[in-house]
């Protein structure tokens, strides 16, 4: 599953639905968290499981409350009938949150022959996530992704904000976030970066995916139709990055057992190939 860019749409509000689907998006997320009212909850799964019961024209994660809200059991009752191709699990602690969602779609399961799609949690939500992130790895094969968040953590710790003026993250979730991408990579699923919350400066926004594609996110989380354009163009490898990527693997192939090479006047080895087989395969 190609997951570039992954747009939020409130489940409440399934007029938006067919929009958020049409944005050029990878896949759409429907929220039943936190942009959902608790007198809604129960009118946004009734959303999301009509939805999911018909045709998509993308991939349909569902994003459920987390485990301390006592809402997840029925978020999933609603909506594991119709097999989403993904649950969102938001203020997850490593591997022992995706076992527990687990054993919660276990127990739906039971009475409703349903079965659990892959997980994408965000997981660093709450201070005690952080140091959790390592064993992600022991749940890889359960897993969609991980992604991590800017909002929820910072406000856990009293922080007055986790960004700089010019929209950079401060020292501490600057941290978090390179944690996040070491954790994804170390799990071997895909690294979505969180959010980017001004849909009013589409510049800044280019320059902030640019940075996470350069650091090795391989996609992005989305608050905005505005916003996918941009994200997916800044995670699609360009042409002269796949010649580039091309000619590394070509050149290796022309050189059985070889180390390392030289090409364009510089030396290539192992971590070279490696970086171009990823960038080939992200096409």
């Amino acid at each position: 599953m190609k997951l570039r860019s992954l747009l939020f749409v409130p489940g409440d509000r399934p007029d938006r639905f067919a929009k958020a689907a049409a944005s050029g998006a990878d896949a759409i997320i429907i929220d039943l968290e936190d942009s959902v009212g608790l007198d809604r909850k129960i009118v946004a799964r009734e959303a999301a499981a009509e939805y999911l019961s018909g045709d998509r024209p993308v991939p349909v994660f569902v994003r459920v409350n987390p485990q301390d809200s006592h809402l997840t059991h029925d978020d999933l009752a609603s909506v594991l009938p119709y097999m989403p191709d993904g649950i969102v699990l938001p203020k997850a602690e490593g591997a022992r949150s995706i076992n527990w969602l687990r054993a919660e779609a276990a127990a739906v399961a039971d009475s409703q022959d349903g079965e659990a799609p892959p997980i994408l949690p965000i997981a660093t939500e709450t201070p005690g996530a952080v140091f959790d992130l390592g064993t992600l790895r022991e749940v890889a094969v359960y897993l969609a992704g991980v992604s991590w968040g800017a909002e929820d953590l910072p406000a856990s710790v009293g922080a007055v904000t986790a960004r700089e003026v010019d929209g950079s993250y401060t020292a501490p979730f600057e941290m978090v976030r390179s944690l996040t991408l070491f954790a994804a990579h170390a799990a071997g699923v895909a690294a979505i970066d969180t959010v980017f919350p001004n849909i009013s400066d589409p510049a800044s926004l280019a320059a902030y995916v640019g940075r996470a594609a350069r650091d090795g996110f391989t996609g992005m989380l989305a608050i905005h139709p505005s916003q996918v354009a941009t994200i997916n163009a800044g995670f699609t490898p360009s042409s002269a990055q796949l010649a580039y990527a091309q000619s590394i693997v070509d050149a290796f192939a022309a050189n059985p057992g070889a180390g390392v090479l030289q090409l364009d006047g510089k030396m290539i080895d192992a971590p070279h190939l490696k970086a171009a087989l990823s960038i080939l395969a992200r096409v």
